[in-house]
């Protein structure tokens, strides 16, 4: 009878993670398509190639893509137990460190740029220019290389070059040889993370003095300005969750192990998913000029067929 239980109890989480798997197969293919979309959206028209703000938005999409893919093999990769060789691995998670870092900092970046240009509109289009966001996008990527070039320096540094051909399940924690590389990585986190909301508030309180100045349109242009900087600080907030989730999920697996499973799962939701689809909530609908050109592509779409 005993075996009987635990056998269905077995059954049981195997068909909930089965449709767990599928529910976030869809979710990731809806977030990917309106994505793509507002990727192509953005190519085909040459007004946003000139403006900083729609580099920038770009950046955040291409980004947002290559984590939610990165992440979905991650998880099919776990949930079938698939292994491959470390320096596969490897790649994988200097692509995924990387862009999972991008992603916040482009947002930062985006709230400057509002600061910019609600507070010191004279010197918006000399200090935006396209070549800037262009160097911007540059030193986006080589900030947020920072932590994934930090575990890899004392990775490389404690293991031998055999240990790449070896065949293993991917994960981040096989890149952390020593305990206080977990603290360490936690520490850089911390820091960006102060670094950021610094500079959200300092834009935020900026924006929220020009606004109480302003007056008819300029005031509306403000506060609709001041509303993206808060929805960014979300976005941000979202994003930056996920460096405590490794301490909660830790604490959890202690208790329970199905607790744990259900925990992860809606970390992963949540703290994962859920961010990389408000770009295209806060820029894609949100801002007039690009959700007339999406409507006119999806439009012109729908002709086709």
């Amino acid at each position: 009878m005993a075996g009987n239980n635990s056998l269905d109890g077995g059954e049981s989480l195997l068909r909930k993670l089965n449709d767990r798997v599928i529910s976030v197969q869809v979710l990731v293919s809806v977030f990917l398509s309106i994505n793509v979309m507002l990727i192509t959206t953005f190519c085909r028209k040459d007004y946003f190639y000139t403006n900083m703000r729609y580099i920038l938005f770009a950046n955040a999409l291409l980004s947002d893509c290559l984590m939610l893919v990165l992440s979905n093999i991650l998880l099919l990769m776990t949930y079938f137990d698939f292994k491959i060789q470390m320096w596969l691995c490897l790649v994988l998670f200097i692509v995924s460190s990387l862009y999972n870092c991008v992603t916040p900092v482009t947002l930062t970046t985006m709230t400057l740029e509002r600061y910019v240009a609600i507070c010191m509109p004279m010197r918006h289009a000399e200090l935006c220019t396209t070549r800037r966001a262009l160097h911007c996008v540059l030193i986006i990527h080589s900030l947020s290389s920072v932590p994934c070039i930090t575990i890899l320096s004392v990775f490389f540094a404690s293991v031998s070059l055999s240990f790449l051909k070896q065949y293993r399940l991917c994960s981040v924690e096989m890149f952390i040889v020593h305990g206080w590389q977990s603290h360490l990585r936690s520490a850089i986190s911390q820091l960006y993370f102060l670094i950021m909301v610094i500079i959200i508030m300092f834009s935020y309180i900026k924006i929220m003095k020009v606004a109480k100045a302003a007056s008819g349109e300029n005031k509306k242009s403000t506060f609709k300005g001041l509303r993206t900087v808060v929805l960014h600080a979300f976005q941000l907030l979202l994003c930056l969750i996920q460096l405590w989730c490794p301490f909660i999920e830790a604490a959890v697996m202690q208790i329970d192990f199905i607790l744990y499973v259900n925990v992860r799962y809606f970390i992963y939701i949540a703290f994962s998913l859920v961010p990389r689809c408000l770009s295209p909530l806060i820029y894609g609908i949100r801002d007039e000029k690009f959700f007339h050109a999406m409507k006119y592509h999806v439009t012109w779409t729908r002709k086709l067929f």
